[in-house]
């Protein structure tokens, strides 16, 4: 069986990670775990190809502990109880499980005593927010680690390491090959790995050129200044653009992030840019963001690009707030600042004092809810650059009357 070189290349200790510094850098906290060869449950979430499997696989090498490789979509519950028997016969095992966002209830039931007791010490991953879609039972028994997207120094570096590990015999290629492949892969290495390893297979003598790359993936790249961070660039100018009320520019810039195919990324810009760019203004846009991301995740690409389109003109076109952005930044500041003080006796829980404003005429009484230090605190400046927001202040300014 001939192995994917992405997994010849897999790291057996966790120095040899490419990217997660904050993680298996020096002293940080999967390398001290290590150091101190101690184990706890824990979570890898992330991106795809980011090295999520080679970190847990990197945990459990370095360690020599016993462990078991398992997808909670293609394993069943047999396999379940299988690991779980040896774990109790070698008193204790490491289960690696993959897509564990998946996991159903049957094999939930079925690890969680074993998790508590410490017989099974977890490592799941997903490429899912495991707050939104872990099963909490499993969750609070973990600790949960976020993965950052690997730059394109980093994949750079892995592909390196792979044309000088020996594994792709005689091969022959320059720097410009190697950053055209980077820039192909999107930050995914497990992708510039293949993309490598299927080019070196496709010659007949091992050059790797540009073109030749070009014969097997023609997707347009976009090279970036190597001293800047070109994705983080882009998205910049995407929002700034819509902030700005540049349609053209928005969409420009939507169609760059398309051509990297990186849907996630402006799913999140674009959730942002409703609710810190157009914000009162427009409110209905948070909504309509949702309905478009909704969309697109039903369609899939190339369709989606259809809907994006649609939302990302209407959200360079809305009206623009930042109030309610602002709002919460001046509460924050006065918080961080030591302007904080007990809450007012008639509003804590199940005070009789508290004066219900449905009781009351239009819904409304006179009643203090901020602290005595802060009561005359103002932390909300309504802005006129819309219907919507003129009316909330009209609103706004006629209860401040009756105070």
């Amino acid at each position: 069986m001939n192995e994917p070189l992405a997994i010849k290349l897999r790291p057996t200790k966790v120095s040899d990670i490419i990217g997660q510094q904050h993680l298996v850098g020096e002293n940080k906290i999967i390398t001290n775990m290590v150091n101190n060869n101690r184990l706890f449950s824990m979570i890898l979430y992330g991106k795809p190809g980011i090295g999520k499997t080679s970190i847990a696989v990197a945990i459990v090498t370095e360690l020599n502990l016993r462990h078991r490789l398992l997808n909670a979509v293609i394993n069943n519950k047999k396999d379940f109880d299988i690991v779980i028997e040896e774990a109790k016969m070698y008193g204790g095992m490491v289960v690696i499980m993959d897509e564990i966002h998946r996991m159903n209830k049957d094999k939930q039931d079925l690890l969680l005593p074993y998790l508590e007791s410490g017989l099974i010490t977890l490592i799941g991953m997903t490429t899912s927010n495991p707050y939104h879609k872990i099963n909490p039972a499993i969750r609070s028994r973990c600790q949960i680690f976020e993965l950052k997207e690997l730059t394109e120094d980093d994949i750079i570096d892995g592909l390196k390491r792979a044309v000088s590990s020996g594994h792709l015999k005689d091969i022959k290629i320059d720097d410009d090959s190697i950053k055209y492949i980077a820039a192909l892969s999107a930050g995914d290495l497990r992708s510039a790995y293949n993309t490598l390893e299927i080019v070196y297979y496709s010659t007949s003598d091992f050059v790797i050129t540009i073109d030749a790359i070009k014969n097997i993936n023609s997707k347009p790249v976009f090279f970036h200044d190597k001293d800047a961070d070109g994705h983080y660039d882009l998205l910049s100018a995407f929002q700034k653009s819509i902030r700005g009320s540049d349609a053209n520019a928005a969409v420009y810039y939507l169609a760059k992030l398309l051509e990297a195919e990186d849907l996630d990324s402006i799913y999140r810009r674009m959730s942002v840019i409703a609710y810190e760019d157009i914000g009162l203004a427009n409110p209905s846009m948070g909504p309509k963001v949702d309905a478009a991301i909704n969309a697109c995740e039903r369609m899939g690409l190339p369709e989606a690009r259809i809907p994006l389109s649609v939302v990302v003109i209407e959200l360079a076109l809305s009206p623009k707030s930042n109030s309610a952005y602002l709002a919460l930044e001046n509460a924050t500041n006065d918080i961080r600042r030591g302007k904080s003080a007990s809450i007012p006796s008639h509003i804590k829980n199940h005070s009789s004092d508290y004066l219900y404003p449905h009781d009351y005429p239009f819904g409304y009484v006179k009643q203090q809810y901020l602290p005595d230090n802060l009561k005359n605190a103002v932390y909300y400046y309504p802005k006129t650059t819309s219907k919507y927001e003129q009316n909330l202040k009209t609103i706004y300014e006629n209860l401040k009357k009756t105070d």
